[in-house]
């Protein structure tokens, strides 16, 4: 291996000036010590001199590790030197010099320092090596330079480590041990570990840097950490991690970072399951996975008792992992005495049946628990239910007043007060719960937060500026820890999706793996919702199932009208409104049960709207602008959706006025709902008569959509190239793709792209309204190419 460090331009910076010297003049009666730490080259230079001496003829004294010598080999060495003009040249490390040894060395006068390698060292190295030169700045930080740890780094011979490390002082490896475990610096806990004084400490970090395993700030290298972790001896790295351990415990100090390096070693009884305990409790502001692993560790050592299983179900909750929470939450509720535990694990497993979508189930086992918050989160979910009696009921009896109670009772009296007159205090009432759980924290798992709550009601009211700016607090505060990243996550493709920024709401979408029923729920629908106002037919198709069956794993309630709004749509489209009618009975059940409050009814109404429109089913279109129109006076947001509605039907009918549609349409846009507001403009366009009037609507289409208007000529087709006529023309006649591409001469995939193109350069919304935007602009009898 050290064959590399004999490559041109590798020589060791420190070593060239004294090989240069010995290769000019060799017999010379060189006097000179070669000083440096562990695997930094003095071997490999002793054997250049000893070649070049050698070549020469020249009987050279060449002396590796003379600090292990003895007193006796010292004096015979100062004799020869006194005696001989012989070459003497002795290489030990720095840290080990005796008394004897370093007043020869002082006697020589002359010293060689071989220090670490630079990056562009490395880098010659790295590539005579035959490895990828592009590596040498992480091959350098992960050694420090050192010329042997470069070396076992680029050729993988990390196994080397295993019988250095156990020839080692035996204190100076418990101190490298105890490094690595991020404790080398707690001076008054090595000194205890080591059965040593703080002045006798000195000599053990001496030794441990004249092992060439510590950089310049005396910090272990990342390379030697891998080899304490990876090959020194697990018993005895057990051994040492356990009793440093065993020190913070008995002086009430932090254990988290020791306690991460006992993970996996399979340490067990009491003091490492005291110590995966406490480390978890240090874990769980932070990270709450951590924290749960500590406990499963903790557990595993042997640790019993209430507070653990407790807390464990907590960081389970909290980390998102609710099939483990759910089993000691059960546990806990039906195999102990203890009062507290088993309110705990009434808490726990509330707050994982209402992911789960089991509201009513989840509001029994908070009324039983009792604990901080766990009556407001029980009115929630029974207010969710359509229960709002019972849920006033629940909170009439006070809580202890801490910030984490005090948010969850405010949030759980600003729901229910959404659904008396028209809600107009909840949203503000839902922020200042919000702002009030931020400095709380989250001391127990949430079932939802004032966050995900108040954007849904920003949703159901038209503030999606406000939706967006609580949800981005929620994530970046990490509210609700993991268990509640994906919801708010989740909601925030929703306002995105629903201002018409598709590209962004795309972002949010997750695969069904690991996610609850709820959260299932406003992901599947959160597709569909795309694939349809992308117009992507066969996406639309793929993502039903996934969102149908979503939506038949829970019932529906309060908190779940916007995805089944967006289901009511599709099933317009693809036929299969039968299936999706029981599910709005029981949505409609649970509104009429609260009074169909309008903050809460008249979203869903408008998407029920947009199903009757699908299937033209006008008795039922009627009926929601009806709904609708009573709603209206509660605000702007009802407002709008009530005169968008009248202007839909209006549209449908074929006689309406474009000015109406798009002042509209403006309303709809300026509340961010762009997509609705340009779908509105675009339908109107292609069912007018009026060129002047299609062409305003286009563009107003155009820009409610956020894109810049293209003009458009009389005829309404200067936007479009001669090959995009050709293809509008053909597929305008009936031909399929394919059959339009033959005539051409082109592919079917060929004209289907020129379609996209076309309907971009258009702004029609899908296909059927390209279409039948194309039949308006091209005259009847246009030659066909």
């Amino acid at each position: 291996m050290n064959a590399l460090l004999d490559k041109p331009g590798i020589i060791h910076p420190g070593a060239r000036p004294l090989l240069d010297e010995v290769t000019a003049a060799p017999e010379l009666p060189v006097r000179v010590t070669v000083v440096a730490p562990g695997g930094h080259g003095k071997t490999h230079l002793l054997g250049l001199l000893g070649r070049h001496y050698a070549d020469a003829g020249v009987d050279a004294m060449l002396v590796d590790d003379a600090d292990q010598l003895g007193d006796d080999e010292i004096a015979k060495i100062k004799a020869l030197a006194e005696e001989t003009t012989a070459p003497i040249v002795l290489a030990f490390r720095p840290a080990a010099r005796t008394t004897t040894l370093r007043a020869l060395a002082d006697s020589f006068g002359r010293s060689v320092a071989l220090g670490a390698f630079g990056v562009d060292d490395v880098r010659r190295l790295v590539e005579h090596a035959g490895g990828d030169a592009a590596t040498a700045e992480d091959v350098h930080a992960r050694t420090g330079g050192v010329p042997g740890l470069v070396l076992r780094a680029v050729t993988g011979r990390l196994a080397d480590f295993r019988g250095e490390l156990e020839q080692l002082d035996d204190d100076v490896h418990r101190y490298l041990i105890a490094a690595e475990a991020g404790a080398g610096r707690n001076l008054d806990l090595l000194a205890a570990l080591l059965n040593r004084d703080r002045e006798g400490l000195p000599e053990v970090f001496d030794g441990a840097r004249a092992t060439g395993l510590l950089g310049e700030d005396d910090v272990l290298l990342p390379i030697a950490a891998e080899a304490v972790r990876g090959w020194g001896s697990p018993g005895r790295r057990l051994t040492v991690l356990q009793r440093l351990v065993e020190l913070q415990l008995r002086d009430g100090l932090p254990v988290l970072d020791l306690a991460r390096s006992l993970l996996g070693t399979g340490s067990s009884g009491a003091s490492a399951a005291a110590a995966f305990e406490a480390a978890a409790r240090e874990a769980m502001p932070d990270d709450t996975k951590l924290a749960a692993r500590f406990y499963e560790a903790a557990s595993e050592a042997g640790g019993r008792g209430a507070a653990l299983t407790v807390g464990w179900a907590h960081a389970a909750a909290l980390a998102g992992d609710l099939d483990t929470a759910l089993r000691l939450g059960d546990g806990m509720l039906g195999g102990t005495s203890d009062t507290d535990a088993r309110a705990a694990g009434a808490e726990v497993a509330a707050t994982v049946l209402a992911h789960r979508g089991e509201l009513a189930h989840s509001a029994e086992l908070y009324q039983w628990s009792g604990r901080a918050g766990s009556k407001a989160f029980a009115a929630i979910a029974l207010l969710g239910t359509g229960n709002l009696e019972a849920a006033r009921g629940v909170l009439e009896t006070p809580e202890v007043p801490t910030l984490f109670a005090g948010a969850a009772s405010r949030t759980a009296r600003a729901i229910t007060g959404s659904v008396s007159g028209c809600g107009a205090e909840t949203l503000s009432a839902l922020l200042g719960a919000a702002s009030m759980l931020e400095s709380a924290g989250a001391p127990a798992p949430l079932p939802d937060s004032p966050a995900a709550l108040a954007a849904l009601v920003g949703l159901h009211s038209g503030e999606l500026a406000l939706a967006e700016s609580v949800l981005s607090r929620a994530v970046a505060g990490r509210i609700g820890g993991d268990l509640l990243a994906k919801r708010h996550r989740l909601l925030l493709g929703w306002v995105a999706m629903t201002a018409g920024d598709l590209k962004t709401a795309a972002e949010s979408l997750m695969p069904p793996d690991g996610l609850e029923a709820r959260d299932e729920l406003f992901a599947a629908t959160l597709q569909l919702g795309l694939a349809r106002r992308a117009s992507d037919l066969p996406g639309l198709q793929r993502s039903w199932d996934r969102a149908y069956q979503a939506s038949m794993r829970q019932q529906p309630d309060l908190y779940s009208l916007l995805p089944l709004g967006e289901l009511a749509i599709a099933a317009a489209r693809g036929g299969a409104s039968a299936k999706l009618a029981g599910q709005l009975e029981r949505a409609h059940a649970v509104l009429d049960s609260l009074g169909n409050p309008p903050l809460w009814t008249a979203t869903l109404r408008w998407h029920e709207l947009h199903a009757a429109i699908t299937i033209e089913d006008h008795a039922s279109a009627g009926e929601h602008l009806a709904a609708l129109n009573a709603f209206a006076p509660c605000g702007r947001y009802p407002a709008a959706l009530a005169d968008a509605a009248t202007c839909w039907l209006a549209v449908l009918t074929g006689s309406f006025d474009p000015e109406a549609i798009t002042a509209a349409a403006s309303e709809l846009h300026e509340l961010g709902l762009g997509w609705d507001a340009s779908r509105l403009a675009g339908q109107a366009a292609i069912r007018t008569s009026d060129r002047k009037a299609m062409v305003q609507l286009l563009e107003a289409a155009r820009q409610f959509q956020g894109r810049a208007p293209e003009p458009v000529a009389a005829t309404g087709l200067s936007a479009l190239s001669e090959r995009e006529l050709e293809v509008a023309r053909l597929v305008v006649d009936g031909l399929t793709y394919k059959q339009a591409g033959s005539k051409l001469f082109i592919s079917g995939k060929t004209v289907e792209h020129h379609m996209a193109r076309i309907r971009g350069k258009l702004g029609a919304g899908d296909r059927r309204e390209l279409l039948a935007m194309l039949r308006e602009l091209l005259p009847a009898g246009e030659p066909q190419g």
